[in-house]
């Protein structure tokens, strides 16, 4: 494979930059078996990748879990299927456990899942370069999925992984949620909770950076009334302003007054205004019947926010309701929120785990690592456990493009980002 002469480059990277490192002997098995290994870790990517496993292809999700779950099972994991409610419409969940002696007890964060439905344009597996490569989720996230593995799989060549306690669980529907959420994770809630610390394997920011907090996701729609009347009569006291007015000035008011909050942001994504205006909240569709020269007497708004607290949500729920409820002359507003994915905030016992990964990526000689800007990232799976044990995300595949078309890899941090996942799941549970 073309993979050869990356894996000879990435080696000597590795001989020259570890050559003072403090790693000990499992941990330096470890290293070498990635490098030695990755035409076929490579190649478990390539399989993946090229099955689509859009969140809706049922079966397709379930072929990747296949092929995950068998290179999991060599490893002496126990293979579990979590089915979803039927009502749900999703694939399931792929849980795989190994019960060790000793140490702390991990869980593993994947998904199986990606944005690209069987009609929506994203091709194979295709290398366009000797450090990148593209296909449809193979960054976010089969590239994590694949470290994952790969890196316990390290960890067994080592003789490492045998005292081990790990729960890899790997979600069906992480980029399109079975609804009522709180359902579709009620079992992956259940057995985070009998663990000590999470590692999510999402998209790297590079070799030097981790996810020690991502942003929370809520949803809020906004209804506005308004009378209405001929248009000459617009911003009498009689008449009012209309309801497409009010809306304006809501939203503006928003931008101004919470606009520039570190963390925080409030997008609108849907707006209908007029005379006769319908709404389909499920496929997120609206359509209105306005004319020029009536007021208009409706309006309909519904967004996101994003936020890094529960304290940042509440307060900038709050601060909505007060510019909602100061309403133009005729008009009548209402703003309701609805929950979505909690808010990962960066806790001391997350930032502990930084301090250890750094440790890690000083040891292999790559440099240090730091966490990364929450901003940067939206909420994931690990949000609806981050309130109940330390977590750090963000430890998968680098690269570019995610949830879009073109989506990339990069080839050259790769093996490295593999073996800085191996060691520090040694050094955690050591």
């Amino acid at each position: 494979m073309r993979y050869h002469r990356l894996i000879l480059q990435t080696l000597l990277i590795f001989t020259t930059l570890t050559a003072h490192a403090q790693l000990d002997a499992a941990e330096k098995k470890a290293m070498t078996f990635v490098t030695d290994h990755m035409d076929a870790t490579m190649q478990l990517l390539i399989n993946s990748v090229n099955i689509n496993s859009g969140t809706l292809n049922i079966a397709g999700v379930r072929k990747v879990g296949d092929l995950y779950a068998a290179e999991l099972q060599k490893l002496g994991f126990t293979i579990e299927w979590v089915a979803e409610p039927d009502s749900l419409h999703r694939a399931g969940h792929l849980v795989a456990t190994h019960k060790g002696r000793k140490g702390k007890k991990l869980f593993l964060i994947g998904h199986l899942d990606t944005v690209f439905e069987p009609d929506m344009p994203a091709g194979p597996y295709t290398v366009l370069s000797d450090s990148t490569a593209t296909g449809q989720g193979v960054n976010d996230m089969k590239g994590g999925d694949v470290a994952m593995i790969a890196a316990l799989q390290a960890l067994e060549a080592a003789g490492k992984l045998k005292d081990m306690n790990v729960i890899a669980y790997f979600t069906g529907d992480e980029e399109r949620s079975g609804s009522p959420h709180h359902v579709a994770r009620k079992d992956f809630i259940e057995r985070a909770r009998t663990c000590d610390i999470a590692l999510g394997f999402e998209s790297a920011m590079g070799l030097h950076t981790v996810a020690a907090a991502r942003r929370g996701a809520s949803g809020w729609s906004l209804d506005v009334t308004a009378r209405t009347g001929h248009s000459s009569q617009v911003f009498t006291d009689s008449a009012g302003f209309g309801a497409i007015y009010e809306v304006a000035r809501i939203l503006n008011t928003f931008r101004e007054q919470l606009g520039k909050e570190q963390y925080l942001t409030f997008n609108p994504g849907l707006i209908v205004g007029g005379s006769d205006v319908k709404v389909t909240n499920q496929d997120a569709r609206g359509e209105a019947l306005g004319k020029t020269n009536i007021i208009s007497p409706a309006a309909h708004v519904t967004g996101d926010l994003r936020f890094l607290s529960e304290t940042q949500k509440n307060n900038a729920r709050e601060k909505m309701k007060t510019i909602v409820a100061a309403s133009l002359t005729g008009a009548q507003s209402t703003i309701s929120f609805t929950d979505g994915l909690p808010a990962m905030e960066p806790t001391p016992g997350n930032l502990r785990l930084v301090a250890q990964l750094d440790k890690v990526t000083r040891d292999m000689g790559i440099g240090e690592t730091v966490a990364g800007d929450p901003g940067a990232r939206g909420a994931g799976d690990i949000s609806d456990i981050a309130q109940y044990l330390d977590c750090l995300d963000g430890l998968g595949a680098s690269g570019n493009g995610a949830h879009r078309a073109g989506e990339t890899i990069n080839l050259k941090e790769y093996p490295l980002l593999i073996q800085r996942a191996a060691l520090f799941m040694y050094r955690l549970t050591r």
